[in-house]
């Protein structure tokens, strides 16, 4: 069977982010920026720290678990902490450890470790997702690895101020000046509606902001609500005619909601601004037609998840409020109740959105599982 294309794609919304090669008074004048020119030249400074820690940690992960043994280990059988078998004998030699089929203090030790790097849960149990996950051999961790870093290579150094989402880890960081300014967790696309390879600059924000629901679940959500005996002033919403800057209202008695709730009809309904509203008290633009932004929420507990895949393709930001500050330099207030007040950045900020399935740890590396299938293995 044909694997599926490893995606490696960023597209471009403007030129200021897309790849160039740097000017030599650029080069010099950022090195001469640096501490230490030194620690520069040898840690490489120009290039993302992403990027770097990842290529560090591929070296460490290589000495580690790159050149075992290429053996599957029988999956479906019980291994456990205690017990003795032909299949933890198999255990052990993939995990590159002495002979014996005993699962003792060692091996649970060796599995643990095994798990950390390998996105798991470090229980120390051979279990059906740990197996899984030697069964995909050592060739397939060092493709992710190749992968990951040319998807880290796009990114840009710290001495251009930017950010950096990561969809595939649901984590932000934000750098300037050489260094990462700050970190914070996000919610991402699901499976079904992801947050794309993409970069742009960040213009503007937008506060006190609507929300255009978008119209699958206007038909799934809404409607059938509707139907049941709500209105869209007690939801906070309000219907328009159509898709333009200054839409007319539309009456709710005027619209057919069984052929909005079947799919024969579709009907612009937005959340108006205020405390429930799904883009909280600010989102921040990079125009693109996809409708993709970073934005604040008020649905805070699927921040605290591991698993953080929950959006409809847009970044739900852990905190608006101080990525705000980092953007303007204080944080952004609106001058009144109205609705969608435009103000333009002091200066525009690259955004980079990514998709980083091997992560740098401070031990080594983790990989993590392949949300939307664009690693191709």
């Amino acid at each position: 069977m044909r694997r599926p294309a490893r995606d490696v794609r960023m597209r471009y919304l403007d030129k200021e982010v897309e790849p160039q090669e740097a000017e030599p008074s650029e080069i010099l004048r950022v090195a001469a920026l640096a501490p230490s020119l030194s620690d520069y030249v040898r840690d490489a400074g120009w290039m993302s720290p992403l990027y770097m820690r990842l290529r560090n940690a591929r070296a460490r992960y290589d000495a580690q678990w790159a050149q075992l043994p290429d053996l599957p280990v029988p999956e479906g059988v019980r291994m456990r902490p205690g017990g003795r078998s032909d299949a933890i004998a198999m255990l052990r030699e993939r995990l590159g450890m002495a002979g014996g089929d005993a699962y003792d203090k060692a091996l649970v030790a060796r599995v643990k470790a095994f798990q950390g790097d390998h996105g798991l849960k470090p229980d120390g149990v051979a279990g059906a997702m740990t197996i899984a996950a030697l069964n995909k051999g050592p060739g397939h961790y060092r493709r992710a690895l190749a992968l990951n870093l040319e998807r880290a290579r796009l990114l840009p150094g710290p001495w251009t101020r930017h950010v950096v989402v990561d969809a595939a880890s649901a984590q932000l960081w934000y750098y300037s000046k050489g260094a990462l300014d700050g970190s914070m967790k996000v919610v991402a696309g699901t499976k079904e509606t992801q947050t794309p390879f993409m970069a742009g600059m960040i213009r503007y924000a937008t506060l006190n902001p609507y929300w255009n629901i978008p119209p699958d679940l206007v038909a799934n959500k809404v409607a059938p609500r509707i139907l049941d005996g709500g209105s869209l002033k007690a939801m906070r919403y309000e219907a328009l005619a159509d898709w333009s800057a200054n839409p007319a209202p539309l009456a709710q008695s005027a619209i057919d909601w069984d052929a909005v709730a079947a799919g024969r009809q579709e009907v612009r309904v937005r959340q108006l601004p205020g405390g429930s509203n799904a883009m909280g008290k600010v989102k921040f633009m990079f125009p693109n037609d996809l409708g993709i932004y970073l934005h604040d929420t008020p649905q805070r507990n699927l921040l605290a998840k591991d698993d953080r895949h929950f959006s409809n393709g847009c970044v739900r930001l852990e905190d608006a409020q101080r990525l705000g500050r980092w953007f303007f330099g204080e944080t952004p207030k609106a001058k009144s109740d109205a609705p969608e007040q435009h103000v333009p950045l002091p200066q525009p900020v690259p955004v980079y959105l990514t998709y980083l399935t091997a992560v740098p740890t401070k031990d080594g590396v983790t990989f993590l599982p392949d949300v939307y299938g664009r690693d191709g293995d």
